[in-house]
């Protein structure tokens, strides 16, 4: 979405509350506009007492943001150690520590292991991330990862172009933000 470091929540019990932004290169936050359009086009029942994946977790913005809408719990993933650092000290700030899990660790490694199934799967992944479509095969083959009728938000660049279907998740929609796509999946949809 785009860099910013001065970012805050931009909705739900946490909504001003500041985070810290990215500590290593390549990690640009999913901006306040995107975060808040994205959560606007989430139906109520995708939030409310969920399960929350947020994969390249990066700041922890999307998921942190989940929680603070009503949420849960949610599972952070973030390979790089610093960047973890930092998504914890935001976990921190905003008071969820206590229902969340963040896990240093390289997603595709993780991916099986993680204790689904979520309602919601957020993932930004890096733009530079070669081979996001098998990336996505991975995710929407990953058997109790998305729970039933679960949701995946996954914001790529326009330039890349994902399919409609990925094992069971089939894209319902997009919406566009200046340079960026954000694809919103269900799992068994038609």
């Amino acid at each position: 979405m785009s860099p910013i470091n001065n970012i805050r929540v931009a909705g739900g019990v946490a909504r001003g509350l500041r985070l810290k932004g990215a500590v290593t290169p390549g990690v640009r936050p999913t901006s306040e506009r995107a975060r808040a359009a994205i959560f606007n086009v989430l139906p109520p029942w995708v939030l409310e007492d969920s399960r929350v994946l947020d994969l390249f977790a990066g700041t922890g913005s999307l998921g942190i943001e989940a929680l603070s809408r009503g949420a849960a719990w949610g599972d952070f993933v973030e390979r790089n150690r610093r960047q973890h650092q930092a998504l914890v000290a935001n976990l921190e700030t905003t008071g969820f520590r206590q229902q969340s899990q963040a896990y240093c660790a390289d997603v595709l490694r993780i991916m099986g292991a993680l204790p689904g199934p979520y309602r919601l799967v957020l993932l930004d992944p890096p733009y530079k991330m070669e081979k996001l479509d098998e990336f996505m095969e991975s995710l929407g083959n990953t058997r109790g990862l998305v729970d039933e009728d679960g949701m995946v938000v996954v914001g790529h660049s326009r330039h890349v172009s994902l399919a409609q279907k990925y094992g069971d998740l089939t894209l319902e929609s997009n919406r566009r933000y200046g340079d960026n796509l954000v694809d919103f999946y269900r799992r068994g949809g038609n």
